[in-house]
């Protein structure tokens, strides 16, 4: 166990206003594990996340039967942090990485990896791992019992009617998913199609000097579906011109926006950084859901950021800004720091192509304000 030197002056800077139970330690680099470590801290600050790992963890020791995967890896090493007897320090995530690599060749080489990426991948595994183990236990102690609850936050694409089997909602769902609702209007008889899908974050396009609010109605605004691109309306039974658009049906309870800071230029043939000022509020309020969306006007605080830094994609750094008890703490592999909240919109982006500053927010997490109380 190495304590790091940030360790006692973080401990320092809060005095008697650090936490009351709450630990902040730093996670060592075992050769570019920085998206690893930069989600990871993320996530370990979604109280709600956090809670259920631990769990999950006490749980698993009573039982002591399980093989060891992904979900078990995670809910330890949380467990490891949140029992440290020192407020701060630094730990070696090494059992959850070797896990990741070995379960995923994506994450096996030294190179440079994508967090948004990683957040996916782990968050698919773990609804994977706690699908499965729902099943098991539903089938071991037949049709009543089950760790998870089988209800879907709607039916989602009607599957709850007829013989069909309800999915499985894991905790993960209930934290993470929304359902967002891709409406198709026939211009010639002007029906509508709704059609719901389900997500466990957004990724966002972004365009130079806006802003997350900006970014959210672009993600629902109208398309017109004509030439080659008609839609097949029931209706009329034939290809006809259509309206398109995706609005949120169902906001999560945390929302996690991704920033697409990586474009795929076709002149270059490679991917290039959008370094673009993208404005992320600490307070944001979800304007493109559906009229009949639960809380229309939903509203969200930002506890924590994932930021890439550095000019290209295919190499740099990540780093991640956390609120955690009303501070905002900076966590930089095994360096934690606190800041003041106003070092936040830093991250924002450049207004200029090239600037000194490569420190762009790429990952945002929201929590919904309604959800929390």
């Amino acid at each position: 166990m190495v304590m790091g030197s940030s360790g006692s002056k973080l401990e320092k800077a809060l005095g008697d206003q650090f936490p009351e139970g709450e630990r902040y330690f730093g996670l060592e680099n075992f050769g570019n594990t920085c998206y690893c470590n930069s989600v990871l801290q993320a996530l370990y600050f979604c109280v709600p996340f956090r809670d259920q790992l631990l769990e999950y963890c006490g749980q698993n020791k009573a039982v002591q039967e399980t093989e060891e995967n992904l979900l078990t890896c995670l809910s330890e090493l949380f467990t490891q942090i949140n029992s440290q007897k020192k407020k701060t320090g630094v730990i070696a995530p090494k059992r959850f990485v070797q896990r990741v690599k070995k379960q995923n060749e994506l994450f096996r080489s030294y190179m440079h990896q994508d967090a948004h990426e990683f957040l996916n991948f782990l968050l698919n595994e773990l609804v994977d791992i706690l699908e499965k183990e729902a099943k098991a236990a539903k089938s071991n102690s037949g049709p009543q019992a089950s760790p998870e609850k089988a209800v879907a936050n709607g039916s989602v694409n009607g599957l709850s009617n007829g013989n069909h089997k309800e999915p499985i909602v894991t905790w993960v769902h209930k934290i993470f998913q929304g359902t967002l609702t891709n409406e198709t209007r026939c211009l010639r008889c002007e029906t509508i199609t709704a059609r719901d899908e389900t997500f466990l974050d957004l990724s966002l396009d972004i365009e130079q000097n806006s802003s997350i609010t900006s970014c959210l109605r672009n993600f629902s605004s109208t398309e017109t579906l004509n030439a080659e691109d008609k839609f097949f309306c029931d209706k009329c039974c034939s290809l006809q011109e259509a309206q398109k658009r995706m609005k949120i049906k169902s906001p999560p309870r945390i929302l996690a926006l991704h920033l697409k800071r990586f474009k795929y230029i076709e002149q270059l043939g490679r991917y290039k950084k959008l370094s673009y000022r993208v404005v992320f509020p600490l307070e944001l309020k979800l304007c493109n859901t559906t009229d009949d969306a639960p809380g229309s006007e939903a509203e969200y605080s930002l506890f924590a950021v994932v930021v890439h830094v550095g000019s290209g994609p295919n190499h740099g750094h990540y780093v991640s800004l956390v609120k955690s008890h009303n501070h905002w703490l900076f966590f930089d592999d095994e360096n934690v720091e606190i800041i003041d909240e106003s070092i936040v919109q830093t991250f924002f982006g450049s207004t200029q192509e090239y600037s000194n500053n490569t420190d762009h927010g790429y990952i945002l997490f929201y929590e919904s304000l309604e959800q929390k109380n």
